[in-house]
């Protein structure tokens, strides 16, 4: 049996995954900056939405309906119900910027715990956890969405909440498999050594160097999640009235696509945007990775 080194060994590097400064060597990658810079573009006005120069995004100009084009006092013109698109994208985009990430992250917080579980203590807790998984996967993605919300109703909170039960276990199986490839290595045989508890194991040496690829896989699930909340408002189980939702902005506007087609375009333009910036991201910190 080799002798445990003093020096804990970066299980990350051992096993050719990310290691843990990935987001420090962002900047490397041309594609991650691309898709860094077009959620940028739009988390910078999602912050700066209060004090900006916007129209309130659920007042009415009644005149404009009229001749809902761009304008002096609307630059992207006007929605079905007179309501300034600026306003609304901008706004819209504040929404799905505070409820994507946490969402996300409290699938990550449920389905890290079952992993760091599964892959641990095995036996009959991984295959309790495994099963109760497969079940869940088992369900198109976008049918348990719509089933779950059709159910509980379109709130924030349900969103958050269906997007937690739909993509806990496919987190789980990630941490689960990262796990199971690290407990072999030398820096947990020095934590049993010094009679660490499996809390501390699971939370401290563990999850900690499963980082890497839990980052890149936490950008694509912000794709993921952006899509959902635009196809659950198009679906009209998106967020309720009369927050700006993007989803439900396109599903506004498909009566008089063929006549005021804007109404439909931006929405969608800032919609594929986002999530084309997410996934850029995740591509980018991919790269990064395999340069390892």
């Amino acid at each position: 049996m080799s002798a445990v080194s003093n020096e804990p060994v970066s299980a990350l590097e051992v096993a050719g995954r990310p290691s843990p400064n990935l987001l420090r060597r962002l900047p490397d990658s041309k594609v991650a900056m691309f898709g860094l810079g077009l959620v940028l573009i739009w988390v910078i006005p999602a912050l700066l939405a209060p004090v900006l120069p916007l129209k309130p995004p659920d007042a009415q100009d009644y005149l404009a309906m009229a001749h809902p084009g761009s304008s002096a006092s609307h630059w992207l013109g006007v929605d079905p119900l007179g309501r300034d698109m600026l306003s609304r994208i901008v706004w819209g985009a504040r929404t799905v910027l505070a409820v994507a990430p946490v969402a996300v992250l409290a699938a990550y917080v449920v389905g890290a715990a079952m992993g760091l579980l599964a892959g641990y203590y095995g036996g009959w807790v991984d295959a309790a956890i495994s099963r109760a998984s497969d079940v869940i996967l088992s369900f198109p993605v976008i049918v348990l969405y719509v089933i779950l919300i059709a159910n509980i109703g379109p709130s924030v909170a349900n969103i958050i909440v269906a997007v937690v039960a739909a993509s806990a276990p496919g987190i789980s199986r990630i941490v689960r498999g990262l796990v199971m490839s690290l407990m072999h290595q030398e820096f947990v045989a020095a934590a049993y050594l010094r009679r660490e508890s499996d809390v501390f194991v699971m939370l401290v040496e563990l999850l900690p160097n499963c980082r890497g690829p839990l980052i890149t896989d936490f950008c694509l699930r912000l794709g993921y999640t952006t899509i959902t909340i635009g196809t659950l408002g198009f679906l009209g189980l998106g967020l309720p009235p009369p927050n700006p939702d993007w989803g439900g902005m396109i599903k506004q506007a498909t009566s008089m696509i063929t006549v005021f087609p804007h109404m439909a375009l931006y929405p969608t333009i800032a919609l594929v945007s986002l999530i084309l910036g997410f996934n850029l991201l995740a591509d980018g910190l991919t790269e990064l990775s395999q340069a390892d």
